[in-house]
């Protein structure tokens, strides 16, 4: 067996690690035993309630939002041939940010929502915003231009990011309070019903994005040799792109601004498993996966009984390892 076939098994492994670690981490700490125990319905009433209601739903997310956001910037990447890219350069965090805080600005009682309900602004909102960026970057005789995007997408960003920092200024504390939490990137809170909801969406569209591995490959090259190897060069970059912000919408609409996990986790990908995306997509979603999940895990248990928020873990390791990126790829 090849080493980047082995990849695969190692990384779910570690996966299934972070799993069983996370399944005892927390303010209510809960032994090994008496988490089998519970699992196989034998713990007590207060067990069964934190590891089904609270634990699990939580850990889940962690894992498909993970997971959704690195396959997100996997597909990003590779369209625009740029290893800094990620969703947030498509403005889908800020524009996420955006809606929610407008809601929150005009309806005080916002917060109180049903749980659904936020989250699904949040992706209306950094659909916009992508969609913004989508048809800045587009021209007619050339088609999408994977290199304005990234550019478009920063200003795009930047001006959201001031709008919402003027609509946070209506805010009362309690409701900014609120606003900082999701922004930052928090899992906590996360319910079943948000598991259900963002399910269809990572499983579906990995499943497309692997199917369209041999695309991904062609385009890696550029559009000249793409068109050469016979792909329909705009058609598959608008599809992959459509799917890479249903992603990453989907994914923060449940996670809030968690960044960096779609930068690091196919970057580390390629240098895994190499550059075909047959390998490299499933290692991206694993990695993500193991990245958000052991960051809220971490979040839990350093500071017990109060949280890191996930966001903020995954920035202590993500920022320098962003600029550990940048100065190879300036090299």
């Amino acid at each position: 067996m090849s080493r980047r076939r082995m990849v695969i098994p190692f990384l779910f492994l570690c996966l299934l690690v972070i799993v069983a670690i996370s399944l005892h981490a927390g303010a209510s700490s809960m032994d090994p035993m008496e988490v089998v125990k519970t699992l196989v319905g034998m713990g007590t009433a207060q067990q069964k309630l934190i590891l089904f209601e609270f634990r699990l739903p939580r850990m889940l997310v962690a894992i498909l939002a993970g997971a959704g956001l690195a396959l997100s910037g996997c597909v990003i990447q590779t369209i625009s041939r740029n290893p800094l890219a990620d969703p947030g350069l498509l403005g889908i965090s800020t524009g996420a940010g955006v809606a929610v805080v407008l809601y929150l600005s005009l309806f005080p009682t916002g917060a109180d929502a049903p749980a659904l309900f936020l989250p699904f602004l949040a992706f209306i909102g950094g659909a916009l915003a992508a969609g913004l960026v989508f048809a800045l970057s587009y021209e007619r005789q050339q088609g999408l231009l994977p290199g304005r995007i990234v550019l478009t997408g920063v200003a795009v960003a930047a001006g959201l990011s001031a709008l919402m920092t003027v609509l946070s200024l209506r805010l009362s504390r309690e409701l900014y309070q609120f606003a900082a939490v999701w922004l930052t990137g928090s899992i906590w809170g996360a319910t079943w019903d948000y598991v259900w909801a963002l399910l269809p969406w990572v499983m579906g569209l990995f499943l497309f994005a692997s199917y369209k591995a041999r695309v991904l490959d062609a385009l890696s090259f550029g559009e000249t040799i793409a068109t050469g190897l016979g792909a329909a060069v705009t058609k598959e970059q608008l599809q992959l792109l459509a799917a890479a912000v249903a992603l990453a919408a989907a994914s923060v609409s449940v996670s809030g601004g968690i960044g960096f996990i779609g930068l690091i986790a196919p970057h580390l990908a390629r240098r895994l498993v190499g550059a075909h995306h047959a390998y490299v997509v499933p290692a991206s979603a694993l990695l993500g996966a193991c990245l958000l999940l052991g960051a809220d895990t971490v979040g839990r248990a350093v500071l017990q009984p109060s949280e890191i928020h996930a966001g903020i873990v995954v920035a202590i390791v993500g920022a320098p390892y962003f600029l550990y990126v940048l100065a190879r790829s300036a090299r």
